[in-house]
């Protein structure tokens, strides 16, 4: 980086260079070395950090918990300036300076470079319900509007009260409401934009401590609610919201899915693929018809479809990961040629890196399992993670 932004780096309270890359940087563990790391300990740091390297016309991006990233090797990775968002935890352990919550009335604010996992369980522990069945996601709270994260039937667009946004063009930050962010599956207007950044996060949580209904088949049966339950979404099917934080933190460590630093299982974005989403009844039967074909009726009849669209435009969703294996992909799959990126042994949805994987590896590894469903299945997976000088 040059030294005039070097300098004027250092004169930003809160902010330092870092030497780490994005083999650190990443919960896949891959990608070369950026220009330079910024690490940004607050929201004003954060917000002018940016605003010093975009008036240099210096190529960024800004990182949180780099949970949701695929980065290349090449020239584009080397050029970029890495803006971290991250809180102390070596000063704040529980980062308690960069989260303000009020109990009495729901609201939880957090800086975005706050552990996202930590902030939840800072709101359980208030005994706030919202962001239970969000436990043990990795990255920071700052990404979680822009990917509008979900799991076990929770988002981030059900319990989002507002959002504090650095705009790139105007220079200014200010508080904008979820409506100003098209929040929809897995998506906001600020995926892969990089017009504004997130620098703060706030929440309207339920104060009552208990969980959202739980509907998600597999939690549900895990804490012993009935289909009919389940199907009501009655207050019968909530649960206190610390129970519920450690049944989805069970279920997502044996999936591979909470980030762990001796198992390679966890070396992985999440989530690789998002649930495809098809238009028209026809749409589902023709998918319906390809499955019956490969895998049998009886088989067919099993796949899991949800509906997620009107009467007027019927949409329907089918699970990624189910089509991945009933392609032919088994827990533990990878190319010969590169065992080093692999599918993991417990939950065929993530690519994990096995130690000493490469970028090109694990794009080599979704490009065959993409390819392979849509051979036998025409439907065409679209990652969830963001591209830095890769693609699929």
């Amino acid at each position: 980086m040059r030294p005039r932004l070097v300098e004027a780096i250092g004169a930003v309270d809160g902010a330092h260079l870092d030497p780490r890359t994005f083999r650190e940087l990443t919960t896949l563990c891959i990608g070369g070395a950026p220009a330079a790391v910024v690490v940004c300990r607050h929201s004003t740091a954060l917000a002018e950090v940016v605003k010093i390297l975009d008036a240099a016309s210096q190529a960024l991006i800004v990182l949180g918990g780099g949970s949701n990233l695929v980065v290349g090797d090449g020239p584009e990775v080397a050029d970029r300036v890495v803006v971290l968002a991250e809180a102390d935890p070596a000063v704040d352990p529980e980062q308690t300076k960069a989260i303000a919550i009020d109990a009495e009335s729901g609201v939880a604010r957090a800086y975005a470079g706050v552990n996202w996992d930590v902030f939840v369980a800072a709101t359980v522990r208030a005994g706030l319900g919202g962001l239970e069945c969000l436990s043990g996601i990795p990255g920071s709270v700052g990404a979680t509007p822009v990917q509008n994260v979900g799991a076990y039937g929770a988002e981030i667009a059900d319990t989002l009260k507002s959002v504090y946004l650095y705009d790139r063009r105007t220079t200014r930050s200010s508080w904008v409401t979820p409506d100003a962010l098209d929040l929809s599956y897995r998506y906001s207007n600020l995926k892969f934009t990089q017009r504004a950044v997130v620098t703060r996060v706030e929440f309207q949580l339920d104060t009552e401590g208990l969980s959202i209904p739980l509907r998600f088949g597999e939690l549900a049966r895990h804490l012993g609610i009935s289909a009919e339950e389940a199907a009501q979404g009655s207050r019968a099917a909530r649960r206190p919201v610390a129970e519920v934080r450690e049944a989805v933190l069970e279920l997502r460590r044996r999936k591979g899915m909470v980030l762990e630093e001796g198992d390679h299982d966890t070396w992985s974005a999440g989530s690789f693929f998002t649930n495809p989403i098809v238009q028209g009844t026809a749409a589902r039967d023709a998918v319906r018809a390809a499955v019956a074909e490969r895998v049998g009726e009886a088989e067919a009849e099993r796949m899991p479809v949800f509906s997620v669209g009107s009467e007027e435009q019927p949409a329907f969703k089918f699970s990624a990961a189910w089509l991945i294996e009933r392609a032919g992909f088994t827990r533990g799959w990878h190319l010969p040629e590169a065992p080093q990126a692999a599918l993991s042994s417990k939950h065929t949805l993530a690519l994990t890196n096995r130690g000493g994987a490469s970028s090109a590896d694990v794009v080599a590894l979704a490009r065959a399992v993409r390819a392979g469903v849509f051979e036998a299945f025409g439907v065409e997976l679209e990652p969830e993670p963001v591209w830095l000088g890769a693609q699929i």
